[in-house]
């Protein structure tokens, strides 16, 4: 959820940020890591006004690209702000650029200038760029942080792609049963009425579904459609999508499953930022909005261990935030100093292994739901034929 915050800087500064988070206490911390203190916080529901009242989104992974190249080409980063702005057409984009220009003329430093507008960059892209401050190689941090965002697209793709075929399946399921059940099924049912024969059980619930459709139609249709409506507004919310989560996760196959994607990417995350010279307890705490509530206090232990002078694979293996294949990896990290490659060799392997189950699952859903749909029409056109082959039978 979108969360509207005013804070106050070092420097006595009032300023506004648009903060993601899981609630108002994540978003908090977010903006208490960032070195603010929060004089207010307003959740800003994301309805299709409010979507259309955003601002266009700042095009991060282009920027960086872009810069990266002027930068590469032997610009200063504020000559190569100034050609980025200067080609810029979209009146939003080119405001964004301006604002980070008048913040490094004003002697701010460029990740000093990217965190005072959080609404176009995230606390990680920040993080990312403060650390490159530190070793003055800009453009290998920019290069990691666009591998991350490249590889959690890759992720993001796969599971879409996967859920795109079964959705229209259901979907024109839906709609041929709606036809039937709201057009060819109240017509039988006059033709039966009229005929007065004695009908099966089933066809004489199907039929009677018809009558009612016949006669009150646009109030069952009303009623479905408010009923479909308050339940896609419900799954807007965050305690309804917290809840539905939390009921896929009780269900041992897919909440193992799901375990291992967000440690993927917390793993992914966490190694970018260890990468880029961020110490590791200060990486885990800016990382730490990405996983769900039910990791958070987990988390806040194993930062306590670490802190306590456990090693890593330890603090992670003592509070389920790690794997066999994971620890022995952090493990190996340890060793070689490479704990940052290692982590991400850890998303890595685990993603191949979703992109393997999202495969099998996809071979094995989509027949699966191409019969279930058919048995469903069938068994309603049949209902509807039965007394008619009925009557053939008793001709003959």
């Amino acid at each position: 959820m979108q969360y509207q915050v005013k804070a106050l800087q070092a420097q006595n500064n009032v300023v506004g940020l648009n903060v993601d988070a899981i609630d108002a206490g994540d978003a908090r911390r977010q903006v208490e890591r960032l070195g603010y203190e929060v004089l207010s916080l307003r959740s800003e529901r994301a309805g299709l006004t409010a979507r259309l009242k955003r601002r266009t989104a700042f095009p991060l992974t282009l920027f960086s690209q872009e810069l990266i190249a002027l930068l590469g080409a032997g610009l200063s980063l504020v000559e190569a702000l100034e050609t980025l702005r200067e080609k810029e057409r979209h009146p939003d984009l080119k405001q964004v650029l301006e604002q980070i220009l008048a913040k490094l003329r004003e002697g701010n430093s460029f990740s000093s200038s990217l965190r005072q507008l959080s609404s176009s960059f995230p606390p990680l892209y920040v993080a990312t760029v403060r650390a490159s401050e530190k070793t003055g190689d800009l453009r290998e941090a920019l290069s990691r942080y666009i591998a991350y965002q490249v590889q959690l697209d890759q992720v993001r793709k796969k599971l879409v792609s996967a859920s795109i075929y079964p959705v229209v399946l259901l979907v024109v399921g839906g709609l041929v049963m709606l036809f039937l059940l709201m057009y060819v099924v109240p017509k039988f049912s006059r033709i039966y009425e009229q005929a007065g024969k004695d009908l099966p059980f089933l066809s004489q619930m199907l039929l009677q579904w018809g009558q009612l459709m016949e006669e009150h139609g646009a109030i069952v249709m009303s009623a479905l459609a408010l009923a479909m409506g308050g339940v896609a507004y419900a799954m807007t919310s965050p305690a309804a999508k917290s809840w539905m989560l939390a009921r896929v996760r009780s269900v041992p196959a897919i909440g193992s499953r799901l375990h291992i994607l967000e440690l993927a990417r917390f793993y992914r995350t966490l190694g970018m930022l260890v990468r880029g010279g961020i110490p590791i307890v200060a990486a885990i705490e800016m990382v730490s909005g990405i996983l769900p509530p039910s990791l958070l206090t987990p988390l806040q232990a194993a930062v306590r261990d670490l802190r306590e002078g456990k090693p890593l694979s330890q603090a992670m293996e003592s509070h389920g935030l790690t794997t066999p294949v994971a620890l022995r990896m952090l493990r190996v990290g340890e060793r070689t100093g490479q704990m940052g490659e290692m982590m991400e060799r850890i998303a890595v392997f685990y993603d191949e292994d979703i992109s393997r189950l999202l495969d099998w699952l996809t071979k094995l859903i989509e027949p699966a739901l191409m019969a279930a749909i058919g048995l469903v029409i069938g068994a309603v056109v049949l209902l509807m034929y039965f007394p008619i082959f009925e009557l053939a039978g008793s001709i003959q």
